[in-house]
């Protein structure tokens, strides 16, 4: 009788477990098109300058070159480095951060350099 029992208290529970064949149409999500890291890693400097404007700082040591570009919402520090004696040097690394300092994700701040107008 004990099996039965404990049967029938699990049963409303079986019941939230089935699929009630439910069709509802759900929205379609589209992707929103954003500026990723994927503007940057592996570009060369033109290509840089092309898509953010003039740098507002360009420094070099040796073959390793750092292009940063600001904006009133992030800095972008790109390090670009030659892969071998005598290639053209291209981004390697990218560091990022907000005006006051804080964290801010990479792509978002890529992003907010791409919408700006060049320039500072």
């Amino acid at each position: 009788m004990k099996p039965v029992a404990a049967l029938l208290l699990l049963a409303p529970l079986a019941a939230c477990a089935t699929d009630s064949g439910s069709t509802a149409a759900r929205p379609v999500l589209a992707p929103i098109p954003q500026a990723g890291l994927q503007t940057v890693m592996g570009q060369d400097a033109a290509a840089l300058v092309r898509g953010f404007g003039t740098p507002d700082a360009d420094v070099r040591e040796g073959t390793a070159r750092k292009l940063q570009f600001s904006s009133a919402i992030c800095i972008m520090d790109a390090y670009l480095y030659p892969a071998k004696t005598g290639a053209e040097p291209r981004v390697t690394w990218v560091d990022t951060r907000q005006r006051d300092g804080s964290a801010i994700d990479r792509a978002s701040c890529v992003a907010a350099l791409s919408r700006r107008t060049g320039g500072k």
